[in-house]
């Protein structure tokens, strides 16, 4: 597969071919749907930056996991599938919304590697 057919796959939100994904819903049926293989290259962009703090390091975490697992993300019925647009409705969730999704993530991850 070509570098143009991969940009235009994440440009209209589709998972890279033959990845398996599973759906979370909330308590208002909006629907995570997130990769069921972590890229083998997150354990490098995980790594804390010697000059950030602990709560730089701790936000970016959670933001790389997000951006590299999620799919999709359907909040009321309109589903959002660009990664510019799911990182940006993840970074203007309010706090109770980031904690689903935190909790949500952690628990997918435990699933997949068990």
């Amino acid at each position: 597969m070509g570098k143009r057919q991969r940009r235009r796959r994440r440009e209209i939100g589709e998972p890279a071919a033959g990845g398996a994904t599973t759906d979370y819903a909330d308590a208002e049926g909006n629907v995570l749907t997130l990769r069921d293989k972590l890229p083998a290259d997150v354990a490098h962009e995980l790594r804390v930056r010697p000059a950030s703090s602990a709560e730089d390091a701790w936000q970016r975490h959670e933001e790389i996991l997000f951006e590299r697992l999620a799919v999709s993300w359907t909040i009321a019925g309109l589903p959002i599938t660009g990664q510019r647009e799911l990182i940006g409705r993840y970074r203007m969730a309010d706090s109770e919304t980031r904690g689903w999704v935190r909790r949500t993530i952690d628990d997918h991850i435990n699933r997949i590697n068990h």
